[in-house]
């Protein structure tokens, strides 16, 4: 596994944040290139990008962009995905430390022994999995498209759902009758966001609503919590990152607590200028996101840097997984401005 990164504190003051951003835009229109940022990115980097969304949404964009560059702003398996989809552009990642510990917690071998055991079940693997693992799938899927996927396949075939726990519980918990085995994977920094706060506001202010990405490992804790009474269920929602921007719009609450990793609250504060915000646990912030800077971001445009591919032979393999994900599902990504 690739250790943690130390999140190195963004120094900048606000003209020079500018200056950079500006210096990055016009090196992307000479090198005919796209931004594209995770929305768990810094805030100044979802500000320089061209668009900004989920695996998902970024996922479509770099299979239909014309642009002959792709800048990720995500970690290394959003990077290959797009590699995959578009292996005539060139996909640069402004960081090496850049990885994902969720992705790291599988590897092909993993998934060719799993299904060994269970020959007649059909594999589904979370976007955040490595190419490699990706190429022993039959699907992928986001938290967004998840249930779609599930649907899409024969009722009467079982399913190896990988690798992460807590959206394959998620997963049981809306299918109750489909045969669903979950890899006890996890990403650790929504493994990390407990309940505790969330209950603590729900019993205090009845009018803030909950959103809850169904990687916390709270997720069935506070259904179980809603169930009781101890939280209205109304007001909890386990929603993917862009289910959470499309209800911050859309509700008429005023107040959401949220549980996932911090970085989103900046869209939603642009969604939603007049609405509060709260992290359920100030410290969900991942360093492996962080790792982007806009430093490096100019840099990657500057001096060609990080390039990734993906061995032809698995990328063929994988392609047709990650293809079937694009399919499914409302697409996600942001386009600034509109």
């Amino acid at each position: 596994m690739i250790p943690l990164p130390v999140i190195e504190p963004n120094l900048l003051d606000a003209p020079a944040i500018a200056a950079l951003q500006a210096e990055i835009r016009a090196l992307a229109a000479s090198r005919g290139a796209v931004i594209l940022a995770h929305n768990y990115q810094r805030s100044e980097v979802q500000d320089v990008a061209h668009f900004v969304g989920d695996s998902l949404g970024l996922s479509r964009e770099a299979a239909r962009t014309d642009a002959a560059v792709i800048v990720f702003c995500g970690v290394h398996f959003m990077a290959e995905t797009a590699a995959i989809l578009s292996p005539q552009k060139r996909v640069l990642i402004p960081s090496l430390l850049a990885g994902c510990s969720l992705a790291d917690g599988i590897t092909a071998e993993d998934v060719r022994t799993w299904r060994a055991q269970h020959p007649d079940h059909v594999a589904v693997g979370y976007v955040n999995t490595t190419a490699d693992v990706k190429a022993e799938l039959d699907y992928c899927c986001t938290s967004g498209n998840v249930l779609e996927v599930i649907d899409a396949i024969p009722a009467d075939r079982g399913i190896l759902f990988l690798p992460d726990f807590f959206l394959g519980q998620h997963v049981k918990r809306h299918r109750p009758d489909r045969d669903v085995k979950v890899w006890l994977g996890e990403c650790h920094v929504h493994a990390g966001i407990t309940s505790d706060r969330i209950l603590e506001i729900a019993a205090t202010d009845p009018s803030t609503e909950f959103l809850v990405h169904p990687e916390c490992g709270c997720a069935g804790q506070l259904v179980y919590a809603a169930g009781l009474g101890e939280l209205d269920a109304v007001k909890l929602h386990i929603a993917s990152t862009e289910g959470m921007i499309n209800l911050v719009t859309s509700r008429p609450a005023q107040r959401f607590v949220i549980a996932t990793e911090t970085g989103i609250i900046h869209r939603m504060e642009q969604a939603a200028p007049s609405k509060t915000f709260v992290a359920a646990d100030d410290r969900a912030v991942c360093a492996y996101m962080k790792t982007i800077t806009l430093e490096n971001t100019r840099d990657a445009l500057l001096h060609d840097q990080f390039h990734v591919t993906v061995p032809p032979e698995i990328a063929a393999r994988a392609r047709a997984s990650v293809d079937r994900m694009v399919a499914l599902g409302p697409a996600t990504a942001n386009r600034p401005g509109d």
